[in-house]
């Protein structure tokens, strides 16, 4: 964000380099070309600059939002579903507003939740069987004998 003061003189200049674009930025080190232009823009129409941005209206109004959120309850806490029936709100909008209105759902679990557990006696064996060569490392790991984790762990 630049200041007034900063966003003034570059209009100013602008407006004094007989509005070009190139010339000005190249001159301050600053604004964006779309920038610069919004803010001369905004000069020309109201003969001087806002001091403070203005404040975007909501998207979406509080019935959409506790519409979406009401079928996002009553139908399995799905996202996509949610979205597909409803055809809004984007994905981070709706999550956003399901993890303000549900804090308990702010943690999301991928794919599998836990790892195999092998038996204290298994392990050792499955190293022992690799150290020794009796079986490639890829064949234990198929048989069920050892996981990966514990192989990757072996010096090669």
């Amino acid at each position: 964000m630049y200041s007034y003061a900063d966003r003034l003189r570059a209009v100013e200049l602008y407006i004094r380099l007989g509005k070009r674009l190139n010339g000005t930025i190249r001159q301050l080190g600053y604004p964006t070309k779309n920038a610069l232009r919004g803010w001369y823009r905004e000069y020309v129409q109201h003969l001087d600059l806002r001091i403070q941005p203005v404040a975007r209206a909501p998207k979406f109004s509080e019935s959409q939002k506790q519409a979406a959120l009401e079928h996002y309850r009553t139908h399995d806490r799905c996202i996509s579903a949610t979205m597909r029936a409803l055809g809004y709100p984007g994905r981070g909008t709706l999550t956003a507003w399901v993890r303000e209105a549900f804090p308990e759902t702010r943690t999301s679990m991928v794919g599998r939740s836990w790892r195999p557990a092998y038996p204290a006696a298994v392990k050792p064996a499955g190293v022992i069987g690799l150290c020794s060569g009796d079986e490639s490392a890829g064949r234990r790991c198929t048989t069920g004998k050892t996981s990966y984790s514990v192989m990757r762990l072996l010096p090669p």
